[in-house]
């Protein structure tokens, strides 16, 4: 049985958050499709909150930071991703783009990808569709059809949710579990693929 490497990028900056719960459910739901075709899921979840400055250091002067690099490690090494952002300005949040910009190109080259999203009314539900998805393509990611959006009345039956977000979790869920199955295993990133620059080393990086 192959164990697929999952990497759950939530942008959610509340706790607790919105965006959190969606990208967990969507990691569950994905495990449990790729199990039906015979497959097992190693997830790894990373929460952008807890990266914020590093973040901004990052794109600041171009070099991953010791402790964002497990972050990026997740997702270069994945076989899929998860990406959830909540809403901002009918958007994408900040910390969703930092770490997207911080990623080396060719990173989500082919990647199998789910994009998420949470706001604060079902009206923003687009932002997925003129926002995150033109972002994804951009970097070459291989997007499923199905998009998932959560807005306050999706959870109203509790975290269970309603069934109409349970059908469009399963349904984004199922379409990558197909992309993902069958496919070779993401080999795990190599440390010397990306030396720390000698000009980085001599200032303490």
């Amino acid at each position: 049985m192959t164990t697929r490497k999952i990497a759950v990028v939530s942008a959610g900056i509340g706790v607790p958050s919105s965006s959190r719960l969606l990208a967990d459910r969507l990691a569950a739901a994905t495990t449990d499709a790729l199990a039906e075709r015979g497959e097992t899921a190693e997830v790894t979840v990373v929460e952008l909150r807890e990266h914020a400055h590093e973040l901004v250091d990052a794109v600041l002067t171009g070099f991953v930071a010791a402790g964002l690099r497990p972050a990026v490690d997740a997702v270069v090494g994945a076989d899929a991703l998860i990406a959830v952002t909540p809403t901002f300005s009918a958007s994408y949040n900040g910390l969703f783009k930092l770490f997207f910009d911080a990623l080396e190109d060719g990173t989500l080259d082919g990647k199998p990808t789910v994009i998420g999203a949470t706001g604060g009314t079902g009206r923003h539900s687009l932002a997925l569709e003129h926002a995150v998805r033109p972002l994804m393509a951009y970097l070459r990611a291989v997007v499923v059809p199905t998009a998932v959006f959560a807005a306050p009345e999706d959870w109203a039956g509790g975290a269970a949710g309603v069934p109409a977000l349970d059908r469009r979790i399963a349904r984004a869920a199922g379409e990558l579990a197909d992309l993902v199955a069958g496919r070779p295993a993401a080999a795990a990133p190599d440390p010397f693929d990306e030396p720390v620059p000698f000009e980085q080393l001599l200032h303490g990086g």
